[in-house]
């Protein structure tokens, strides 16, 4: 057994303050009172264990990267940080037909692009119906960089696929038949059938606005939107620190007509391990700390329990499951993973409880024993869909029946996997152990950056990925479609995204395909059900666990909300010192 490991970051411990300078924290929250006693100034500053691997919108597939480009673009609409409905952005309203196909939208006024030299005069001119039709031809356009379309807009927006396939051989010279332009402001989408989803959909960061003049002089480098922040020049996404700036001319305001944002800038600091974020925490030069493993909550808990119980308390923490699943992808082209029996015994070798046990020292919100789907969406009861317990014996049994009993003849394989502050490597390690005693098979692991893992998971360079799914939108469709046949390439020199698994299940697909045209949730949910379980008997992954989140926040953050998507928006984040609470006597 080997483990490879190809790092582009090392941060030593004594370097950490270095990370902070020019971000003083200190003056966060004494900038001037307004309405609601909100707070202007200030520098938030969070930090990462991953690199950024891109900002263009249809190349943001991981979350860190999406959070940031969130807060530089917008779409048509976004998402409610407190419970993840659908509300305005850049549409101010919109309405949909009696057939629920045709989509109109009534763009907000005097919206202006960040200023850059793509502009005449440097000047960030107004956002109108022309940018939106522009943007959603992009996304029909085939590049490279375009990894969000099958996700989007095919199959979706009426004409989308056509043009999609006439760009291959350049700009098509026709318009996309689903998009109309009716005036400055306001601009009309007709969809091929109607889809609940879709309006989550536009909430994505790949459909964000993005100016025309942008895209021609910088191509996918373009971080020009009409969003809060705007990126600051200088270090570029792979140093050890990067800085949002406060957009000045930034249109949105809050409920109590506040301009926003409130805060001057956003710092993201790159540190190595979540031990390096923890120390940076407790010493104030992070404010919020995402993902902590269970055993750094527990030491900082009891090492500093008067930081939580004094009045006002310090520090806050956050606990809560996540609609996220973590799993291991299997690469169905390799010739050992098309025989069902060796992916089903790879499923039964391992033992979840243990490594949510001995790994994770118990945060997680439960073993991956069901579907893909993890147990966050009301009334999708997982419950019914049967997956994979640990049992060695059958596990035994099905690889023999594979050919290969006792592990004989059967391929090295290579696990490929990012670190993510040492968590992934060491449940990768622990599934390496179980797998040599159970099946008597040896896997080498390589641990590499996570912009390499992402793109070889892409093309199918490795036999077995890590990966984790957190959902864009809150409904099951969106786990059930990393598994979706109609999207898949037949060629590894093309990437497959979302399906990097290349699994093709006609019957599968069929199930998936009723569940959106469904006419309500619950038979929606029955067709999904019915998906997800004809996936787990095919065992086309493995499902490790469902997660659940440790959230650290200094008590003078205000506006921070947590919920279970890690959908961010910092436009209204704000600082104020925590009030101790009174005691009525009586």
């Amino acid at each position: 057994m080997k483990i490879r490991f190809i790092f582009c970051l090392v941060v030593l411990a004594g370097a950490i303050t270095m990370l902070f300078e020019g971000c003083d924290s200190s003056s966060n929250g004494n900038g001037y009172n307004i309405n609601g006693g909100r707070v202007y100034g200030g520098c938030f500053t969070i930090s990462q264990t991953e690199y950024i691997t891109s900002l263009y919108p249809l190349s943001t597939i991981d979350v860190y990267s999406s959070t940031i480009a969130r807060q530089i673009f917008e779409g048509l609409v976004k998402l409610n940080t407190k419970d993840l409905s659908v509300i305005p952005s850049l549409a101010e309203s919109w309405e949909v037909d009696e057939t629920g196909t045709v989509y109109t939208f009534h763009l907000k006024k005097d919206v202006k692009f960040h200023d850059d030299p793509c502009f005449n005069n440097a000047k960030g001119r107004e956002m109108t119906a022309s940018d939106v039709k522009f943007s959603l031809e992009t996304l029909c356009t085939q590049s490279e960089d375009n990894l969000m379309f099958n996700l989007i807009l095919k199959d979706k927006l009426l004409g989308a696929n056509e043009y999609y396939e006439v760009s291959a051989s350049g700009k098509p010279d026709f318009d996309l038949e689903g998009l109309k332009v009716i005036d400055d402001y306001t601009i009309q989408m007709t969809l091929s059938s109607a889809n609940s989803s879709f309006l989550y959909l536009l909430a994505l960061t790949a459909a964000s606005i993005v100016p025309s003049e942008a895209i021609e002089k910088y191509g996918n480098q373009a971080t020009i939107g009409t969003g809060p922040f705007t990126l600051s020049p200088g270090p570029n996404l792979k140093a050890e620190q990067f800085v949002l700036l406060k957009n000045r001319n930034y249109h949105g305001v809050d409920s109590l007509g506040n301009q926003l944002p409130f805060i001057d800038s956003v710092k993201i600091a790159m540190l190595d391990s979540k031990r390096a974020e923890l120390e940076a925490f407790k010493k104030g030069n992070v404010d919020v700390v995402i993902g902590l493993p269970s055993e750094s909550i527990k030491e900082i808990v009891e090492e500093q329990i008067s930081n939580f119980q004094s009045q006002p308390p310090l520090y806050i923490l956050d606990r809560s499951p996540e609609m996220a699943t973590q799993y291991y992808v299997l690469n169905l082209t390799r010739e050992v993973f098309k025989d069902k029996r060796v992916r089903q015994a790879l499923n039964y070798a391992i033992d979840r409880n243990r490594i949510i046990e001995n790994i994770l020292k118990g945060q997680a919100f439960g073993p991956g024993h069901h579907g893909i789907t993890p147990p966050s969406f009301k009334d999708y009861d997982i419950s019914q869909i049967k997956g994979y317990s640990f049992n060695p014996d059958k596990a035994k049994q099905l690889l023999a029946e594979a050919g290969y009993p006792e592990g004989k003849g059967f391929p090295q394989i290579k696990l490929e996997l990012n670190s993510s502050g040492f968590k992934n490597t060491s449940i990768a390690i622990e599934i390496q152990k179980q797998w040599s005693k159970t099946l008597e098979i040896n896997i080498d692991l390589e641990v590499v950056p996570l912009a390499k893992k992402l793109d070889d998971e892409l093309f199918g360079r490795a036999d077995v990925f890590r990966s984790g799914w957190i959902a864009d939108v809150p409904w099951p469709v969106d786990f059930l479609h990393l598994f979706y046949g109609k999207n898949v390439p037949e060629s590894l020199e093309e990437p497959s995204h979302p399906n990097s698994s290349r699994y093709v299940n006609p019957e599968f697909d069929e199930l998936y395909e009723k569940g959106l045209a469904a006419s309500d949730k619950s038979e929606s949910y029955q067709y999904f059900a019915q998906a997800e379980q004809v996936l787990m008997d095919d065992a086309a992954t493995i499902i490790l666990f469902y997660t659940e989140s440790y959230v650290l926040i200094q008590s003078d953050v205000r506006n921070y909300f947590s919920n279970p998507m890690n959908y961010r928006d910092f436009s209204q984040i704000y600082f104020k010192a925590p009030v101790a609470a009174i005691t009525k006597k009586g």
